[in-house]
């Protein structure tokens, strides 16, 4: 039975693939450390507690029919203050748009500027952005990001490409990588976009857009984030944000997201979500106003969340650091931002020279699972090279106390590879 070719060409999420096979082992009874979504667990990272009461107290006063389709004007003006607040960014509730979280938002911006064919312009690794391309039957210009870079990508790196381009895909804080811009690699990135769209104005051809990604930007450790508006404000009419409650809050599953940007783009996005109905619950975008207005509540929980995120981050960094001082062919880039820690296994035959029957990345993949019950997502499942020694660590659902172990069973595994 015949379907749609870009239904038949579609490819499930590789994260959410290898989760499901890790949830199937630990029903047959395995221990496993499932590090492997971008999700907590909600025992180890329950949601604000005032949050929870003004979802709670939402439902209790009926909030439950259909919202406005750009969303609640409170939520949207909270979110505007909180932009504010957070990035030093200066929007309006009208330049606002709510919804189900943040896929539906990145789906509408691409459906909003892209069309068949057109080319968009991304990095890799990174979350998602070769599905949406696929989606919106476009073309997709990957470009892979080295350690060197933190993978963040340079002007050097993107620069060749951005004529054939209508949208240039960005993300900081980064998944996979946990890793941000500096102001310093940003900057001329914004520069050349914003040159390239001078040369389409005499011309009259679409401009050049940026769809930034910034859903983890109120998590940073020891790092500043940064923005392209904010870095070069020129680019105000051609620059969409993507944000929201998810990352910041522990609050994946209460589904607010917002983006920003320009009101005519918005305004569009706005009717295409309409026709598909993907908004945040009434009760949701209510408690969520409220609770954006708490300052000190908010404050005091980003203080402590970060704090006990970034705990974990950096004790899996000292415990890589340690086996690699051992001798170990494995790594880690230093936690910047967001719940993730970038770690490299060198472990394939063809790079040590031995026959431990480690001829793919997958190999690697199920050795680290079989061995040492750590289940971690690879690059290759964000675009990165099929050979790429590099996986995401996601700690949404680790407990502290087990990191030793972690590491413990981790250097037994590797010592089996001598």
């Amino acid at each position: 039975m015949k379907v749609s070719e870009m239904a038949e060409g579609l490819i499930g999420s590789e994260i959410i693939k290898l989760a499901g096979e890790v949830k199937a082992l630990e029903k047959s009874g395995q221990s496993v450390y499932n590090f492997t979504i971008g999700d907590f667990d909600a025992n180890i990272f329950p949601i604000p507690n005032a949050l929870k009461k003004a979802i709670t107290d939402a439902y209790e006063q009926n909030e439950t029919n259909y919202p406005p389709a750009n969303g609640m004007v409170e939520l949207r003006n909270a979110a505007a203050r909180f932009t504010q607040k957070t990035c030093g960014l200066e929007y309006t509730a009208d330049e606002f748009l709510v919804a189900g979280g943040s896929r539906p938002l990145i789906f509408a911006a691409y459906s909003a500027l892209v069309d068949p064919n057109d080319s968009i312009l991304f990095p890799v690794p990174s979350w998602n952005n070769n599905h949406y391309t696929h989606l919106h039957r476009s073309n997709s210009i990957m470009v892979e990001t080295t350690p060197e870079n933190n993978f963040m990508p340079s002007l050097s790196d993107l620069e060749p490409h951005l004529s054939k381009c209508t949208l240039l895909a960005l993300c900081s804080p980064l998944n996979p990588t946990g890793t941000v811009f500096t102001v310093e690699q940003l900057q001329p990135i914004c520069e050349a976009v914003l040159a390239e769209n001078k040369k389409r104005q005499v011309t009259g051809a679409k401009p050049l857009y940026i769809l930034f990604d910034q859903i983890y930007q109120a998590l940073c450790h020891n790092t500043k984030h940064c923005d392209p508006v904010t870095i070069t404000p020129e680019l105000r009419p051609y620059c969409i944000y993507i944000d929201g409650m998810s990352k910041a809050f522990a609050a994946t599953g209460v589904r607010v997201g917002y983006a920003f940007g320009p009101s005519h783009i918005i305004n569009k996005m706005k009717s295409i979500l309409g026709h598909v109905g993907a908004w945040a619950p009434k009760a949701e975008q209510v408690a969520s106003a409220n609770y954006l207005n708490m300052d000190a509540e908010v404050d005091e929980f980003l203080v402590d969340f970060k704090g006990q995120i970034y705990e974990r981050l950096i004790s899996l960094y000292d415990g890589f650091q340690s086996l690699k001082n051992k001798g170990f062919n494995v790594d880690a880039i230093q936690p910047q931002a967001a719940i993730y820690l970038t770690v490299k296994f060198d472990l394939l035959d063809s790079t040590t020279g031995k026959n431990n029957g480690l001829n793919s990345i997958a190999d690697v993949s199920a050795y680290l699972l079989k061995e040492a019950q750590l289940a971690i997502v690879p690059f290759k499942a964000f675009g990165a090279s099929e050979t790429s020694p590099w996986f995401r660590i996601s700690v949404g659902t680790c407990k502290l106390n087990e990191l030793e172990t972690v590491i413990s069973k981790l250097e037994a595994a590797l010592n089996k590879l001598k």
